[in-house]
């Protein structure tokens, strides 16, 4: 098994943050001085939106039409995916709204000149979304022109039925291309964040670490109240499940999460328990790898709540209308941002690109922070998709009531000797097992 050393990139960012904020308050002229490498790295950050948002979204359409296959259960949960994603969205945004992050913090220059709001119609706007040609948007830094056309093309694609799936496959390669040159990409975080770190503590001093402190514990609030709050409120209605019994049933992949950052670690294992819950074969199989392509819940909040953070901190906040229309182009971009390091910095800035270009250079604000928040949303992901999977079965008449009752209350635990994957994984159907492989 290849070793993963993604945990001493994690190291090193918080080494090169703590590095930068020192030299931001000991010297900051040389912290101004250091701003450069902070806007090379959301250059590079840049450089992959579109590819990133063209592979996501066509490869999420056939995604659902393969899901959507399996009849009940794949539409339901599809349904129930969009509403949480969506009421997730919502509740960041709601908060943002009340804690105001980042304001006070007037980072000048940073995000270059604002564009003339005047300087063009709404029907200009409009007609600047199609593009010059199919392929234009992917050389392009037009976001919504790439979203334009990968929708086009996803649906084109879906109509193709089986002869469209050679396509897919194509675009599943390319993906694992573009993800890996973005993999790459983030082994330069940490100068990154050490050159954004400076910059802004030598510019503004306590304040900038004030405000990064202060959006850091207002995610991790907005997390805990959505899990708690609104996922256990469903749970219970739902399926009469305690939320607090299921999360520590999954005590051990929560501990995995943490030290890996990243829910995908515990796929497997998440199958294996659900199963042992006493959720059928099926409805595991299928809810469980889909939910890890589109029931994002931490992500939604993530790019919500960072976007409100890096227009206030940029002096520059963003008007109700366009915080509406952030929202729901984030319903569908942050689809994009499962299970690779660094697609949700490319899913940000894709979505301030497409609203407010003179805010993506902001992003390197969250750069440095980025990896804090990292496991909040992965331990929130995998929440979701756990309840998910419970309210699921119970609504089609396929979870063991009986059975849950005595796992969750300790008398029938469950067997780590018996954990194995390939057993699990026989239990998905082909073009869910393909997904599942993909997120793992």
């Amino acid at each position: 098994m290849k070793k993963d050393r993604t945990h001493y990139l994690y190291v090193t960012v918080i080494a090169a943050v703590v590095a930068g904020i020192t030299v931001g308050l000991v010297a900051p002229e040389v912290g101004k001085a250091l701003k450069p490498l902070g806007t090379a790295f959301v250059a590079l950050i840049k450089m992959m939106i579109s590819p990133v948002i063209f592979c996501t979204i066509v490869l999420g359409i056939g995604s659902i039409r393969q899901a959507a296959k399996v009849g009940k259960v794949g539409g339901l949960a599809l349904g129930y995916f969009l509403a949480m994603s969506t009421a997730a969205l919502a509740i960041g945004l709601v908060v943002g709204n009340l804690l105001h992050p980042g304001e006070g913090l007037i980072i000048s220059g940073v995000g270059g000149e604002v564009p003339d709001a005047e300087a063009e119609s709404t029907t200009e706007f409009l007609l600047g979304i199609i593009p010059t040609t199919l392929f234009s948007p992917l050389v392009g830094d037009s976001v919504l022109q790439t979203l334009f056309v990968a929708l086009f093309v996803g649906f084109a694609v879906q109509a193709l039925g089986r002869s469209g799936e050679p396509i897919l496959r194509g675009v599943k390669h390319v993906e694992r291309l573009v993800f890996r040159v973005l993999a790459m990409i983030m082994w330069a975080a940490p100068v990154g964040a050490f050159g954004a770190i400076a910059a802004v503590v030598g510019e503004t001093g306590w304040s900038a670490l004030a405000a990064l402190f202060q959006i850091m514990l207002g995610f991790y609030i907005t997390c805990a109240l959505f899990v708690f709050g609104v996922l256990g409120l469903v749970l219970k209605l739902g399926a009469g499940i305690n939320i607090f019994s299921l999360l520590r049933y999954l005590g051990r992949e929560f501990l995995l999460i943490v030290s890996t950052s990243s829910s995908e670690s515990a796929l497997p294992r998440l199958i294996a328990k659900m199963e042992h819950l006493g959720v059928s074969r099926p409805v595991v199989g299928i809810t469980v790898p889909t939910g890890y392509s589109f029931n994002l819940d931490g992500t939604a909040i993530y790019l919500t709540m960072a976007s409100l953070f890096i227009a206030e901190a940029m002096g520059s906040p963003l008007s109700i209308g366009e915080q509406i229309s952030l929202l729901l182009f984030m319903v569908i971009a942050s689809k994009g941002a499962a299970g690779v390091t660094g697609a949700g910095l490319a899913t940000l800035a894709g979505g301030l690109g497409s609203h407010r270009p003179d805010l993506v250079d902001g992003v390197g604000l969250i750069v440095g922070i980025d990896r804090f928040m990292s496991e909040a949303r992965a331990v929130t992901n995998f929440a979701g998709n756990a309840v998910a999977t419970a309210l699921i079965g119970s609504w089609v008449g396929e979870l063991d009531r009986d059975k849950a009752g005595r796992v969750l209350s300790g008398a029938d635990p469950f067997d780590e000797a018996t954990m194995l994957d390939s057993d699990h994984d026989d239990a998905a159907p082909a073009p869910v097992k393909e997904q599942a492989a993909a997120q793992a």
